[in-house]
């Protein structure tokens, strides 16, 4: 039986911004994700936001469950290179309650689709924390392979993390977007 998505992706909206500044005020999201934790405002959030809208280089959406349409986290595919037919994506899922129940898979897999059929990609990677696990391991279910390690890429709380290089190619994607129900 083929799954079923139970997200939709969807273009950000001028009052994501406030969940925005909530998820990146904890550190238990921020720092997973962005190596840090900052004191920021909603208006810096707002700005950021403002940014990744009309950045012509990336693609930034929503994770929004499609039972309720509630705003969960965020997907980016970014720096995409048009010439070399690549980019480097990102998520996240900022609501707790959320974590561990697939949803993420959901949104990478869409976006991934939209990366290799709609913008024509060859090639995404992302860098993973070595010791983030959960996120290597839906890395892999997406098609993403290892490619390397970046050795104490980032400072994070008083000391180095390794980061894990991993890419998939769109032939990889082909089999992981057959197990899933056309998109409607």
């Amino acid at each position: 039986m083929k799954k079923k998505f139970r997200v939709y992706l969807r273009s950000f909206e001028p009052g994501d911004h406030l969940l925005l500044h909530k998820w990146r005020s904890d550190p238990e999201i921020a720092i997973p994700f962005s190596a840090t934790m900052r004191f920021t405002s909603t208006l810096n959030e707002q700005k950021w936001l403002e940014d990744r809208v009309f950045d012509k280089n990336s693609v930034s959406c929503a994770i929004c469950l499609k039972e309720t349409d509630e705003f969960i986290g965020c997907i980016f595919i970014s720096k995409i290179d048009m010439l070399h037919k690549n980019g480097v994506a990102g998520w996240f899922v900022g609501e707790k309650k959320h974590w561990g129940k697939g949803y993420a898979t959901d949104a990478l897999v869409l976006m991934l689709r939209h990366a290799f059929y709609d913008k024509g990609l060859e090639r995404v990677w992302s860098g993973v924390f070595e010791d983030n696990m959960g996120s290597l391991k839906m890395a892999e279910k997406c098609g993403f392979k290892v490619e390397g390690l970046m050795r104490k890429a980032y400072y994070v709380d008083g000391s180095f993390k390794n980061s894990v290089v991993v890419g998939v190619l769109r032939e990889d994607f082909e089999a992981v977007l057959a197990d899933y129900e056309d998109i409607v």
